[in-house]
């Protein structure tokens, strides 16, 4: 009567908790010390590999807690396939199993069962031959199934925590997409937000860049392998088998698959996710995690309403990002406009400022234009303009930039620059346009330049533009078709050197 009431006392014990560490714990705790036992474990199933893993124990040699035992493999696997206790009273007497403890005389293995589904396995051991009698094995086979019916309880109660966590994780990154526009803002706060829900070591998005895929954003604990914004190949590893099959895949033990290379050193599992927005492919959403086998199939649902969230955020900042670039362009020249200069300059003089490197502004017009327009008529002026538009932006590097600042007038930023550089660049287009054989118009068209540097002629927008105007001025003075900066020596057409000005 006694050990029914023990009995009774541990089934509620394990009943009264959803938390399922916490119902792990107790009923260890209940199993090692209402029937004295020196090592108890309880390892849970695991679907996808058909293996038991080794959950929550107490008491165990080292190295026990990360044991993962084959179904029909030694006294757990088989009283797992056999759905009914095992029990080994001594193991120096002649027995087909071995036992896991170095010190385990006595072993008694017992499913946990919920309907006929097994779920896991309890295995008691105790240093002490014959530990168990038949009591004692019906009692902790009794204990097992509420213990069972605990576990099932706990494990439902986190999955709909899990689910409810997920749900608020889609709210919040859809949310976000409304109000978030920069693309790199929004996919990290979804990086920060996805990890949180689906509980996994990092979250990254790679986003496709011509024929690679640029991690965008991340999210996490693990060490990268590529540097920070960097690109990996989009036909590499698993997110390229994902993109390339447009379905989720899942990779629960990567270290098993030598070919399966990924962004973070530590990862063990991960999970890649298409990006897809009417019918496009943006990019991958990719899960990693330490732990093997961390990846479910009923994540997946959750995880891809989030990756087309993200997928529909990106092609909307896309857009958004075309309007705006195309309200920066010229519609005579396609060549950026003066609202792009005047918003580029102050970026320039900011990175000038802050690693210290030289910027300069040139300004540029082409000699007596009005005149060419009286002469040759306004359509031939137009296509004189495209081609000088055309000569800048072949002519200068990517990081510099060409707009059209009115009229015939042009300005030029150019980025990481020096005083000599930047005098080397005008002239170098004041040249080409001299040579150039512009179709129709039977005369040379030439350019007048002038030339200011930061900090040679200030540190602000009105201190570089007035100095370039003025350079410009003095080129125009000169007699045109020729480069000016203010207090330097430069040269005209003629190559012939023009005196401090």
């Amino acid at each position: 009567m006694q050990k029914i009431a023990i009995l009774y006392d541990a089934s509620q014990a394990v009943l009264s908790t959803f938390d399922l560490d916490e119902v792990l714990q107790r009923i260890l705790v209940i199993a090692r010390d209402y029937f004295h036992l020196q090592n108890v474990a309880i390892l849970l199933l695991d679907k996808e590999t058909k293996q038991l893993c080794t959950r929550s124990q107490i008491g165990g040699d080292p190295g026990f807690d990360s044991v993962r035992v084959d179904i029909g493999t030694g006294l757990i696997g088989t009283a797992a396939q056999k759905k009914r206790p095992l029990y080994v009273p001594d193991f120096t007497k002649e027995t087909p199993y071995l036992p896991w403890g170095k010190k385990t005389r006595s072993e008694l293995a017992i499913p946990l069962m919920v309907r006929d589904e097994m779920v896991g396995v309890l295995d008691c051991q105790s240093e002490n031959p014959d530990h168990f009698d038949s009591e004692t094995v019906d009692l902790l086979t009794l204990f097992s199934t509420q213990a069972s019916m605990a576990l099932q309880n706990a494990k439902l109660y986190s999955l709909e925590r899990r689910r409810a966590s997920q749900l608020e994780a889609i709210n919040t990154v859809a949310r976000e997409t409304t109000v978030v526009l920069d693309v790199k803002e929004l996919l990290s706060k979804a990086c920060r937000k996805i990890r949180e829900a689906f509980d996994v070591s990092h979250v990254s998005m790679l986003v496709k860049e011509d024929e690679d895929l640029k991690l965008q954003a991340h999210h996490g604990n693990l060490t990268l392998r590529i540097p920070e914004g960097g690109k990996v190949p989009a036909g590499a590893s698993l997110w390229g088998r994902a993109l390339r099959e447009s379905k989720t895949l899942i990779e629960n033990q990567a270290e098993a698959d030598p070919d399966c290379v990924g962004i973070y050193h530590e990862s063990t599992s991960r999970m890649c996710i298409p990006l897809v927005s009417f019918g496009q492919t943006l990019g991958v959403l990719v899960l990693d995690s330490t732990r093997p086998g961390s990846f479910l199939a009923s994540d997946i649902q959750s995880l891809e309403s989030v990756a087309d969230i993200c997928a529909t955020a990106i092609q909307n900042a896309h857009y958004v990002e075309r309007v705006k670039h195309l309200a920066y362009l010229d519609g005579l020249t396609g060549i950026f406009n003066r609202r792009y200069f005047e918003l580029r300059i102050q970026e320039e003089l900011e990175r000038s400022r802050r690693f210290n490197t030289g910027m300069a502004v040139i300004m540029v017009d082409i000699d007596q234009f009005k005149r060419l327009n009286d002469e040759f008529g306004h359509l031939l002026g137009d296509e004189v303009l495209r081609q000088v538009s055309s000569i800048f932006s072949q002519q200068l590097r990517k990081i510099d930039v060409v707009c059209r600042y009115g009229g015939e007038e042009f300005a030029i930023l150019l980025s990481q620059t020096s005083q000599q550089h930047a005098l080397a660049v005008a002239e170098k287009l004041r040249r080409l346009v001299d040579s150039w054989q512009f179709p129709g118009v039977s005369r040379p068209v030439t350019i007048s330049a002038g030339v200011a540097t930061c900090p040679d002629h200030g540190n602000t927008r009105e201190d570089l533009v007035r100095a370039a105007d003025a350079g410009l001025y003095a080129a125009k003075q000169a007699g045109r078709n020729c480069v000016r900066e203010v207090s330097t020596v430069t040269t005209c057409g003629t190559g012939t050197p023009v005196r401090r000005f």
